[in-house]
C-alpha cells in the first residue's frame, strides 16, 4: 500500500481491497512484485476472466522510474498471461498519465475506449487499452 500511495498514477485501493486481493476466498489474481535489497520497487496486479486478462493496478516507485522496471513487470506479466491461454489483455489508465500510456503503446496496446470521470482525486477520464495476444 505504501508503494501504491506514493504513485500518483496507480489505482488507490483501500486496506480492505488489498486484504481481499490476498484472501483465499477472493477471485484468482496474479501479483508480481519487483524488489531490490528487500524493498518493493514496483508491482502489477491482474486477473484472468477466461481468455481475457485485466491489469487492475501497476505501480513503480518514483525513485525507481526510468530504469525499465515498469516494462520488465509488464513483460513478465504478458509472458505469464500468454502461457496461461490469454487471448487479450485490457487495462485502464488516467488520461493524463502520459508515461504509462507511452509504455502501453510501446507494447502494442491500442486505445479501445474511454470511461468518463472514472478516477477520483482528481476526477479524470480513464483511457481503456487493449492488447490482442492472438
Amino acid at each position: 500500500m505504501a508503494l501504491e500511495r506514493r504513485s500518483a498514477g496507480a489505482a488507490h485501493w483501500s486496506q480492505e481491497q488489498y486484504d481481499w486481493l490476498f484472501a483465499d476466498a477472493g477471485p484468482k489474481r496474479l501479483v508480481l512484485v519487483i524488489e531490490e535489497q528487500n524493498r518493493a520497487l514496483g508491482f502489477v496486479v491482474a486477473r484472468p476472466a477466461a481468455a481475457i486478462w485485466e491489469i487492475e493496478n501497476i505501480a513503480v516507485t518514483e525513485q525507481a522510474r526510468r530504469r525499465g522496471l515498469g516494462a520488465r513487470l509488464l513483460g513478465e506479466f504478458l509472458e505469464h498471461a500468454r502461457n496461461h491461454g490469454a487471448e487479450a489483455v485490457f487495462l485502464e489508465v488516467r488520461e493524463s498519465n502520459q508515461p504509462a500510456r507511452a509504455l502501453y503503446e510501446k507494447w502494442a496496446f491500442v486505445e479501445s475506449g474511454r470511461r468518463t470521470r472514472y478516477y477520483r482525486d482528481p476526477e479524470e477520464d480513464a483511457i481503456v487499452y487493449r492488447l490482442s495476444l492472438t
